[in-house]
């Protein structure tokens, strides 16, 4: 269901791909087509996030042909996949580092839709680039501020201000340096099921920002959250990303890894905490599409002075250039 949805997507931002599928739908057949970009809209499906779908946008966007422009219709904070909050706070900084900026690169979120049924709606702009910038970014810096959002739709506004006192317990002990926005939304921007959660982001002095989200379970789902759990788990949740440290947080180490592979051939380096079981599938990935090693080197805790072991990640970038993207 959900991963039909996806193929639709990629076709409607493609152009010229063909897609076969078999009558028991268990074989694929896909042939790429030139990435177009332009104005479009997706509804994507109930059963996985908006997140699911914005990931991979997030890689494609700045090699379009013309600036992509996407409304997205769905679930937009979901227990599965990163939410909208997470991806707007942690991946645009990180697109930013790599050179791809400007006024039009954005994600707002103009609904909000917990599941089951969703409701949300988002919007993602992102400028076109040529080539990317290599990076070295391998200090991560000191952590300065705590930033984050409770949200709640279809239940009490009181319950996000619950949420952000329970953080704020375990997280004041820390730091003083802590803004934890509430979004209470009303009417129709409140999608269609019922629901909270919450959304943290703990900034450093180098510009790292790493991230901790969760919400609540899906309407007649599981057992009732309280927002004080919530709001205590979520905050250790934070803590426990800091703990894992590097400049890239587990959510976007495949996102950085992409494009300091697609970098102009010079050296990039990043360093991360302990790689995800996602990433470590998709360094077999870039291996075996662009024939690309990263070199790692583990960094003990001794050394750096804090936090669980670190992964130094160096290569060089394969001098990918967007030939398609049009000149004005």
């Amino acid at each position: 269901d959900f991963e039909a949805s996806f193929i639709r997507l990629i076709d409607k931002v493609t152009n010229g791909s063909r897609i076969e599928i078999n009558q028991t739908g268990t074989t694929l057949y896909y042939q790429p087509g030139l990435l177009y970009g332009g104005s479009l809209e997706h509804d994507c499906s109930p059963s996985r996030g908006i997140g699911y779908y914005l990931e991979s946008l997030l890689c494609l966007a700045p090699f379009m042909k013309h600036p992509l422009k996407i409304v997205l219709r769905g679930v937009t904070n979901d227990q599965v996949d990163p939410s909208v909050d997470v991806l707007k706070a942690t991946s645009l900084p990180l697109l930013k580092k790599f050179g791809i900026d400007g006024e039009s690169l954005e994600i707002k979120i103009n609904r909000r839709g917990m599941p089951p049924k969703g409701g949300g709606e988002i919007l993602f702009a992102c400028p076109v680039r040529k080539v990317l910038q290599p990076v070295q970014f391998t200090d991560p810096g000191k952590i300065k501020r705590i930033r984050g959002t409770a949200y709640s739709v279809r239940v009490s506004p009181q319950v996000a201000n619950r949420m952000v006192e329970s953080a704020r317990s375990i997280l004041n002990k820390f730091l003083p340096d802590i803004y934890i926005y509430t979004d209470h939304m009303k009417g129709v921007s409140s999608g269609k099921s019922p629901g909270f959660g919450m959304c943290l982001t703990a900034e450093t002095i180098n510009g790292t920002i790493l991230s901790a989200e969760l919400a609540s379970n899906p309407q007649g789902q599981g057992t009732a959250v309280l927002p004080e759990e919530l709001g205590q788990n979520c905050a250790k949740l934070l803590l426990e990303e800091v703990y894992r440290g590097g400049c890239v947080d587990s959510t976007n180490q495949s996102l950085a890894l992409l494009l300091m592979t697609l970098g102009q051939r010079d050296v990039s380096k990043v360093l991360l905490g302990p790689l995800s079981p996602y990433t470590i599938e998709f360094l077999r990935h870039l291996r075996s599409f662009f024939q690309i090693m990263f070199k790692i080197e583990t960094k003990t805790p001794e050394e750096e002075h804090m936090g669980g072991e670190k992964v130094l990640m160096t290569c060089v970038g394969i001098g990918f250039s967007n030939l398609s993207k049009t000149i004005r």
